[in-house]
């Protein structure tokens, strides 16, 4: 044994329980789900799995309630995350800055308190919210305003907002940390020189945050991609698909059709989608400002 590897094992030893659990309840699941994804296991009617190869892949990109699926789960993650989720809580955190001390407190104890709520809580206020019989027609009667059944005109726009409103806080943490680093010396030259607010925003600010906006996006994406429960509650997928993203069409087939090998299957190609992002997300951080 090497001088250099006898040094490297006393360093590895305080690690070793960690990297145990590691591959005990991360890896050792992910490989057995790899290994799954390949057959064609059923939970009922069915004696033993069988290798099937690729085939539950091939099923995946032929099915056309798969590929709404996951036209839809772009689109959620577009409008509730990219767009949604990461602006307002740009936009919040760059009012707060601004605002007195008790606005600051108000609003970050509302917004915050949206975050902290159980998924599956948030989605039952949403749906009361978004129902016929709900608080949004309430308005909107009251106001002589027309009303609909928003779950079901509108159901992925719906369950988007909800998840916007949910999850705002996040960014609007991470944006009001990122702006604090900002000197304030370097706005306050750019407000003498005459730049306006929108200005000092696009010429400044953003370029000096770049880092925090690919970390904020990245994180939103991969929690966007995998929420469930809320959209479960509200819409349950439907009506006739119209809000059933991956993660609905996955638990779908793996538990309510038992077709356990095609539903992992699915949850790889999850999976990958995630890491698709991770990577462009990745090559943003890496790149100087």
């Amino acid at each position: 044994m090497s001088d250099g590897t006898r040094r490297l094992l006393p360093r590895l030893l305080p690690l070793t329980p960690a990297l145990a659990l590691l591959l005990l309840f991360l890896a050792g699941p992910i490989a057995y789900c790899v290994l799954i994804a390949f057959t064609d296991l059923q939970l009922t009617g069915q004696a033993e799995e069988s290798f099937v190869g690729f085939e539950n892949f091939r099923r995946a990109f032929g099915d056309d309630a798969f590929l709404n699926a996951v036209w839809l789960t772009l689109v959620f993650t577009v409008l509730s995350s990219l767009i949604g989720q990461n602006t307002l809580g740009l936009a919040l955190a760059a009012l707060m800055q601004r605002a007195s001390k008790p606005v600051r407190t108000l609003t970050g104890g509302i917004v915050v308190t949206a975050w902290v709520l159980p998924e599956v809580v948030a989605g039952f206020l949403l749906y009361a919210f978004f129902r016929r019989e709900g608080t949004l027609n309430a308005v909107l009667d009251w106001l002589h305003l027309p009303s609909q059944n928003w779950l079901y005109t509108l159901p992925i726009l719906a369950v988007s907002f909800a998840n916007v409103w949910r999850g705002t806080a996040f960014s609007m943490l991470v944006y009001s940390a990122a702006l604090n680093e900002i000197p304030k010396e370097i706005t306050e030259a750019a407000e003498v020189d005459g730049a306006g607010g929108l200005r000092r925003m696009w010429h400044i600010t953003l370029p000096m945050i770049r880092r925090s906006i690919g970390t904020n996006l990245m994180l939103n994406t991969l929690q966007t991609l995998s929420v469930f429960g809320l959209i479960w509650v509200m819409t349950r997928g439907g009506p006739g698909g119209r809000s059933q993203t991956l993660p609905l069409f996955m638990y779908e087939q793996a538990f309510q059709n038992s077709l356990i090998g095609y539903g992992t299957a699915v949850a790889l190609l999850l999976l990958l989608v995630g890491a698709l992002f991770s990577l462009v997300y990745m090559r943003l951080l890496r790149t100087e400002v």
